[in-house]
């Protein structure tokens, strides 16, 4: 009996706690029903206040935005956007990083150089007149200083930038567009708000009305991305964009030269004449570049063109030739470094050789300019490449083409460092390899003019470490070579120039050419009594080895030092290689 009576209060406490399980599961499916419930109403009445309200979280600036290009560069601001009397200041460094990454503080003039496109301009923290490319005009501002940093007024400087600039105070945002960028607008069809992304729920960063205009920034499919009028981007659906139209198209400047650049460089002394060239034509050649402009020894642009060099110039473009002749340091070769150096290293020096430049390019109907700057100190280098930044402008205005010529990065002071490489190949049109001379007037030991393997490594050095466009290089060949005596003790005795049409009358009968094919050369060694020649030979197979680089680098093109040094085949040779088809 008593173990039936404990079985019984046994099976009713475990009854009773099945009860208490079950009666906590249904609280909290409660509890779960009621979250879940909670959830989906606060998701509901979201979703209708949006719908309501027509979106009604806009993107409200609260600070200055900056829109370039349709992009908004804000987040990208070193300083502040400046707007003092309706005129808005970026700073130096702000300019420096969306405009001109050369801008320079001249410290003699305390004026702002700056450089854009076709501009120069020059402005200084006293007057309201500005310099663009030689001509003062008047302007509501000046640079300022504050807080520390130089501020430049850009909305002031438009024309400099080639931008349009609108302030929208209303949203607290800055626009500029380049003038010669593509624009296109389109009409609105209906109320709809501008969002953020293309995402269900996401961010409206403005409302547009039916009938407005908007710039249609790009299209893709469903979607398109817009600005509206007030300077807001954003994205609404492409079906609801009419009377789209381009109201400004893409400005690409075009080329001078179609195709590889084929030129060849026409000295003659400053006491020469320009050579009579009346009735010839060079196959294959697209420019030529004739010894007119130099350096007196008071750094002023003498020109050595005459009644001759007019008429070269006339039988030039007869033949389709585009005529860049030679701007030279190197007529006082001892005086050059100080001369150069006392013209580089001041503003209106600089300025001034320009001025010359210009001058002398729009008297004489050129193409264009080859700056063959050499022998230069090797702490002028900034400064030389602050020369090639100014005049590039200037010589664009009036649709010159600048090309530069530099030396292979592995030489001395006043003969490779003096250059950087980088800027002035980032600034010129061209910039021209003299890939010659790798053993020349000053080697203590006899070798090659150009081998090959030389000429290969430091055109990658132009490529690779200067980061050079390869389209931007015209790599320079030699029509010559040097004949060179040592004597017995391996000492030079001699060193002479010897031009390609003539090496094979040098070399006396039975000498035999070898071929070395890590220069790929023809080479020769014999002796002249008790010394010994060698001849390192260009001929048409190096130069074809050394041209095959164009194409391999897609470089723009060959330039060959120096008419007249050649054999006749050599100008089909260069015709067939540069074909680019």
């Amino acid at each position: 009996m008593g173990k039936g009576k404990r079985m019984i209060e046994k099976e009713l406490k475990k009854s009773k706690k099945v009860r208490i399980s079950s009666n906590q599961l249904e609280k909290k499916r409660k509890i779960i029903i009621r979250t879940f419930l909670t959830i989906i109403a606060l998701i509901i009445i979201f979703t209708v206040a949006m719908v309501v309200n027509n979106y009604i979280i806009l993107d409200n600036n609260t600070t200055i935005n900056l829109i370039i290009n349709n992009n908004n560069v804000t987040s990208l601001l070193k300083n502040d956007v400046l707007i003092e009397d309706d005129i808005i200041y970026l700073s130096e460094a702000d300019v420096t990083n969306f405009f001109d990454k050369y801008l320079y503080h001249d410290n003699e003039t305390n004026k702002i150089i700056t450089t854009y496109g076709k501009k120069i301009a020059e402005i200084g923290f006293n007057e309201n007149v500005i310099n663009i490319n030689g001509s003062d005009k008047q302007i509501n501002s000046h640079a300022i200083e504050k807080n520390g940093e130089i501020y430049l007024p850009v909305s002031e400087m438009a024309d400099v930038y080639d931008v349009e600039i609108q302030n929208i105070p209303e949203t607290r945002v800055i626009t500029m567009d380049s003038l010669d960028r593509e624009q296109k607008r389109a009409i609105v069809s209906k109320n709809t708000a501008v969002k953020s992304s293309t995402n269900f729920i996401s961010r409206t960063v403005d409302r547009v009305n039916k009938g407005e205009a908007v710039i249609v920034v790009s299209t893709d499919g469903k979607y398109s991305r817009i600005r509206t009028s007030d300077g807001k981007i954003g994205i609404i659906k492409s079906n609801i964009l009419e009377n789209e139209v381009k109201v400004r198209e893409n400005i690409e400047e075009k080329k001078q030269v179609e195709g590889k650049i084929n030129l060849t460089w026409d000295y003659f002394s400053e006491y020469a004449s320009a050579p009579d060239r009346s009735g010839t034509a060079i196959d294959g050649v697209n420019v030529v570049s004739p010894s007119f402009f130099y350096l007196d020894t008071d750094g002023d642009l003498e020109e050595n063109v005459g009644t001759e060099g007019q008429a070269y110039i006339d039988w030039a473009h007869s033949n389709g030739y585009k005529v860049w002749p030679i701007v030279s340091n190197a007529v006082a070769a001892n005086e050059s470094l100080d001369i150069t150096s006392n013209i580089m290293n001041s503003y209106e020096n600089r300025k001034k050789l320009i001025e010359d430049i210009v001058e002398k390019c729009v008297e004489y109907d050129l193409d264009g300019i080859n700056i063959d700057f050499e022998n230069m100190y090797a702490e002028d280098k900034d400064m030389y490449s602050r020369f090639i930044i100014e005049l590039t402008p200037r010589l664009k205005e009036i649709g010159m083409v600048t090309s530069v010529d530099v030396t292979a990065p592995d030489g001395g002071e006043t003969w490779s460092l003096c250059f950087d490489r980088n800027i002035i190949g980032d600034v010129a049109d061209y910039i021209v390899f003299m890939a010659y001379d790798q053993n020349g007037v000053s080697s203590t030991t006899p070798g090659t003019t150009a081998g090959y393997n030389w000429v290969q490594l430091n055109l990658a050095k132009f490529l690779q470490t200067e980061a050079i466009e390869s389209e931007k290089i015209i790599l320079g060949i030699p029509f010559y070579t040097r004949v060179w005596t040592t004597n017995s003790s391996d000492e030079i005795i001699s060193r002479s120039t010897v031009y390609m049409k003539d090496v094979n009358s040098v070399i006396p009968e039975g000498v035999e050419k070898s071929w070395d094919d890590e220069l790929k050369q023809n080479y020769v060694e014999y002796m002249d009594g008790e010394n010994k020649k060698q001849i390192w030979i260009e001929d048409i197979d190096s130069l074809k080895a050394k041209v095959s680089l164009v194409k391999e680098n897609d470089l723009a093109g060959v330039a060959s030092w120096q008419k007249d040094m050649e054999t006749d085949e050599v100008w089909q040779m260069l015709k067939e290689e540069l074909r680019e088809n």
